[in-house]
């Protein structure tokens, strides 16, 4: 199972876990991820992710998992939650473009 988060794609990163003779050995540091169901009301249905936590407070701190992946960039979204996003992009309709605003 891959360590990366199916939102945000938050992965694995390297460092050094330093002694206090400043002797240094590499480390991974693991991103914080659990598994989550969220609720997506455009479909109806449960969806079961697994996210990091920061991940879970974005889609709280954006309304919920419909507006959050209808935001989020396709290039960041694994394949399940693109075609998530596609799914719930075909229920909800195409989102207007951001007006401009005249200077």
């Amino acid at each position: 199972m891959s360590r990366r988060c199916e939102l945000t794609a938050k992965g694995p990163q390297v460092g050094h876990t330093v002694s206090h003779s400043n002797i240094k050995t590499k480390r991974r540091f693991l991103p914080n991820l659990v598994n989550v169901t969220f609720i997506s009301e455009a479909l109806g249905r449960n969806v079961r992710l697994r996210v990091s936590t920061s991940a879970i407070k974005s889609v709280d701190h954006n309304g919920g998992l419909d507006p959050f992946l209808i935001k989020a960039k396709a290039a960041v979204l694994s394949p399940r939650a693109l075609e998530l996003k596609r799914a719930i992009q075909k229920k909800v309709g195409p989102t207007p473009a951001p007006e401009k605003k005249a200077s």
